[in-house]
């Protein structure tokens, strides 16, 4: 499907408009951190939900649900107040390969994140100079298996130094920089420049951008998210990322 610049620009923002709605959040695991009000809460759910957000939709929305519950459905108390007794009810949580294990080194590796370096807002705010977040995700892997940490845990987190499209952390950012109107993102990280954010590249996006003709690169890989950002960033500098509604929906809704 090849259009003019101008013909493809109205045809992604006008799918975008559809799918950028709350009704958006009765199958997504972003309804996950929306249960929550305070800001540490929303992002802990959120990244939580994010690390186990590979397979089917409801099951992820199910175990991270799950997730929650075990944590006391209040995320950053735990984290923050856990004793090592209370890991121990953690050690029957699975999804796919992430468990229980990788769950209580998560929540170690938090309180890590949040006790050193100022929390997930901090850790993950682009150095001067940089547009995108290549370089903060590799900082926040860096930091997270800091303190000692089981050799397979480190798997769950991606590497954009090591060409990982990063598509669950950059789903992430999404949901915490987009200061979005419609109430799907919730736009919390003041420190955050949504210009910088990059779309979560999977199977259904990259193959809607590719027959849209702004994604030529087969794999999908860092330097694939670095092209698709470069088409995208021309549609709309400030908020480039509001075309994943359209790539998303495009590709999971509509078969496109």
């Amino acid at each position: 499907m090849k259009l003019k610049k101008g013909e493809l620009k109205a045809f992604l923002d006008e799918k975008a408009f559809q799918y950028n709605q709350p009704k958006f959040l009765e199958e997504d695991p972003i309804q996950i951190p929306h249960q929550y009000a305070i800001k540490e809460d929303i992002e802990i759910s959120g990244f939580l939900t994010a690390i186990i957000s590979w397979g089917n939709r409801k099951m992820i929305v199910k175990n991270a649900s799950r997730m929650m519950k075990l944590l006391g459905n209040s995320p950053y108390d735990f984290i923050i107040n856990h004793k090592d007794k209370d890991l121990h009810d953690l050690e029957s949580f699975v999804h796919r390969t992430f468990n229980g294990g990788d769950l209580q080194q998560f929540v170690k590796s938090l309180k890590h994140i949040y006790d050193v370096h100022g929390g997930l807002e901090t850790i993950l705010v682009p150095s001067d100079g940089y547009s995108d977040y290549k370089e903060a995700i590799n900082s926040l892997k860096n930091a997270f298996f800091e303190i000692p940490h089981p050799q397979r845990t480190t798997k769950h987190i991606s590497d954009p130094l090591k060409n990982s499209a990063a598509k669950r952390i950059n789903m992430y950012l999404r949901w915490m920089v987009r200061n979005d109107k419609t109430g799907v993102d919730f736009g919390i990280w003041n420190q955050h420049n949504p210009a910088h954010l990059s779309c979560p590249l999977d199977v259904h996006s990259g193959k809607v951008a590719r027959k849209l003709g702004i994604l030529n690169r087969q794999q999908n890989d860092w330097k694939a998210v670095s092209e698709l950002d470069t088409s995208l960033r021309k549609f709309n500098p400030t908020d480039p990322v509001l075309y994943d509604f359209a790539l998303f929906g495009l590709g999971v809704f509509e078969n496109f």
